[in-house]
């Protein structure tokens, strides 16, 4: 008569059925079975069947978490002695078999494994001029193109890949200065993100950066508006600057400077300085709204009797007074300072406004232009978003075309 026998299988493969995860804190095991067991949460205590020779149990770490939350074999015979067994080693997989009544249960394979190293990746793209500082690659666009982002970082994943996200700004273009005692052009909208710091200093304006995918970004960069035309009374206010936009982040141009005598200060990004009697109200900044404001306003004219044109609102502040110049003559307001490039530059800063006899102020910090008198108003630097200077007796200065900037971790 012949002896019966259950085939065992190869230690590494034990012919059992896995099961979905087990996360409880108990678990009553089947022979022939394979238990993926997280600990994550909780330890596990497994308890055993009644037992045929032969009989196979499979168990394995699932989340590589044993050796802070255990797995246990409630009380059986194990190799003949009867205790309670403890499995703590990160990442183990054991295999026990029923060998007899005498000697119970006995491990046939333990194995512990190194957790699969993913290879780290970086963010990869093309578009505009790149440079780099340490780690960090920068993407600078003075014009219209495209952000063609090819893979992205796997930082989920591992640890030591990079992110995901993306830092920025983008600033529109200035809005042009007025003519014939003008006001400042407003300084186009200046929006920032930053994925983390320590990663850069960035700007007061500064909030979180961009998710990037694997897509192309258009980019588009706004124009600085023209400067207001003289002559005389029939001289014309300055023309806003356009707008700036990647991805979801639009930047609204500088709002235009104020003639004395036609037109009106208009609101934008940052708001044209006003002019003239009676109507030398400032433009209206962060003009459409958004948080962290892209702008500050214009600022008024306030002497009626000579008109003297304001300064253009910057991305940190309102015009001011350029003292100990007489009321109605303003500064630029200033712009915004960030390192996003790997140095400390200033972007956005309103025009300054202009007035007879003789009276000028400067533009603010970040390319605002300067008022002058009897030549045109100076243009807001180009690729800052500068708002253009007024002129008293001549041309508005033209608002400055805005930037573009994106910076990521490549490596």
């Amino acid at each position: 008569m012949g002896v019966k026998t259950r085939k065992l299988g190869n230690a590494n493969n034990s012919f059992v059925e896995w099961q979905s995860v087990v996360t409880a804190s108990t678990l009553n095991a089947v022979a022939g079975r394979g238990y993926f067991i997280n600990t994550t949460s909780n330890a596990c205590t497994v308890t055993l069947p009644t037992p045929k020779v032969g009989d196979v149990i499979r168990l394995k770490d699932y989340a590589r978490t044993w050796n802070t939350n255990k797995v246990s074999l409630a009380s059986a015979t194990m190799d003949g002695a009867t205790a309670t067994t403890e499995f703590t080693t990160q990442g183990q997989t054991v295999s026990i078999v029923y060998m007899d009544d005498t000697k119970g249960w006995s491990v046939i394979n333990e194995d512990t494994t190194s957790k699969l190293e993913i290879p780290a990746t970086f963010i990869a793209a093309t578009g505009g001029t790149v440079t780099t500082s340490g780690d960090f690659k920068i993407h600078t666009f003075t014009g219209d193109s495209n952000f063609v982002v090819s893979s992205i970082g796997n930082n989920s994943a591992n640890p030591t890949g990079g992110p995901t996200g993306a830092s920025y700004i983008v600033v529109a273009g200035g809005g042009g200065g007025g003519a014939d005692r003008g006001g400042g052009g407003g300084a186009g909208g200046f929006r920032e993100g930053r994925v983390s710091s320590p990663e850069y200093t960035a700007s007061p304006l500064a909030t979180t950066g961009l998710t990037l995918a694997v897509q192309t970004y258009p980019i588009t960069v706004g124009g600085g508006g023209a400067g207001g035309a003289h002559p005389g009374p029939t001289g014309s206010s300055g023309v806003n600057g356009s707008n700036s936009v990647f991805s979801t982040i639009t930047s609204a141009g500088g709002g235009r400077g104020k003639n004395s005598n036609t037109g009106f200060a208009a609101a934008g990004g940052s708001g044209g300085g006003g002019s003239g009697s009676g109507a030398g109200a400032g433009g209206a900044g962060n003009t459409p709204p958004v948080s962290p404001s892209q702008g500050f306003p214009g600022g008024t004219s306030s002497d009626t009797s000579n008109p003297r044109g304001a300064g253009g609102g910057g991305a940190t502040a309102a015009s001011a007074p350029s003292v100990p110049l007489p009321a109605g003559i303003g500064a630029g307001g200033a712009g915004a300072t960030t390192n996003i490039t790997g140095s400390p530059v200033a972007y956005a800063g309103g025009g300054g406004g202009a007035g007879q006899p003789n009276l000028t102020s400067a533009g603010g910090a970040g390319g605002g232009g300067n008022a002058v008198t009897s030549t045109a108003g100076s243009a807001g630097t180009a690729n800052t978003g500068g708002g253009g200077g007024g002129a008293c007796t001549a041309d508005g200065g033209a608002g400055g075309k805005g930037i573009v900037i994106i910076r990521y971790k490549f490596q």
